[in-house]
């Protein structure tokens, strides 16, 4: 009578372990972040999310295309990120009209001392 040798499994490769282990989380499916971590940016975007709940992506649409009309790049670049914290959509749209036309001209104050 001939006999075969068969190893014993190790346990930890056995199927009922493969089940029992915990696997790796995955990545979020949300976590479309590409920003550097700017915690100031996210906390005003909250905030302003807060103050004004779904619409809160048109009104800082708004606000950064007033920003932009007005010739004020500072707060514009502001608001754009207060856009793209909330609605990344917006702020891709916004981005291409504003960059489709340009910044009004901004003219000197006249000195009317004379």
């Amino acid at each position: 009578m001939t006999f075969h040798f068969a190893a014993s499994r190790s346990a930890a490769n056995s199927p009922l372990a493969r089940i029992l282990q915990r696997r790796r989380a995955a990545a979020a499916a949300n976590d479309n972040c590409a920003s550097d971590g700017n915690d100031h940016m996210l906390h005003a975007a909250l905030r302003h999310f807060a103050r004004h709940g779904l619409g809160a992506a048109r009104e800082a649409r708004r606000q950064a295309e007033r920003a932009f009309f007005a010739g004020d790049r500072e707060s514009y670049d502001w608001w754009l990120g207060v856009c793209r914290a909330l609605d990344a959509r917006i702020a891709r749209s916004l981005e291409q009209g504003t960059r489709e036309s340009p910044p009004p001209a901004v003219r000197p104050a006249s000195d009317s001392s004379g």
